[in-house]
């Protein structure tokens, strides 16, 4: 008796199809574990802080917004550069060009708390 030629492509198909799932399954796990534990740090930190429950960290929401155009060590790559923007701007003239944008720079999307904390740590850049 003969032997199915297609039964080894087939059983191959099952066991990677199998295998796919499975390592689907096993990432989602750890992609949700991951966020959870980066949640518990956020608490811990906020605890840390004296009970501030959203302390604006300006390194931070740099890192986030602005890093992209003025680069991560304010150096500038788009965006002019930042490392002595205290000595020509007040804290002030900062806040007004992160809400109202300047040149090519648009307004950024920040609310009031990250504003005054980025803008404060900029103008001490001198």
């Amino acid at each position: 008796m003969k032997r199915n030629p297609v039964m080894p492509y087939a059983l191959i198909a099952v066991l990677g199809i199998t295998l796919m799932i499975i390592i689907g399954f096993v990432g989602l796990n750890q992609m949700d574990q991951a966020g959870e534990g980066k949640e518990g740090e956020g608490e811990k930190t906020a605890e840390e802080g004296g009970g501030e429950a959203s302390a604006a960290n300006p390194e931070e929401i740099y890192s986030q917004t602005c890093a992209g155009c003025h680069g991560q060590d304010l150096s500038g790559q788009v965006g002019p550069n930042l490392q002595t923007i205290g000595s020509k701007l007040s804290k002030e003239d900062i806040k007004g060009i992160i809400q109202n944008g300047q040149g090519g720079m648009p307004a950024q999307n920040l609310n009031a708390e990250k504003t005054e904390a980025v803008s404060k740590w900029l103008s001490e850049k001198k």
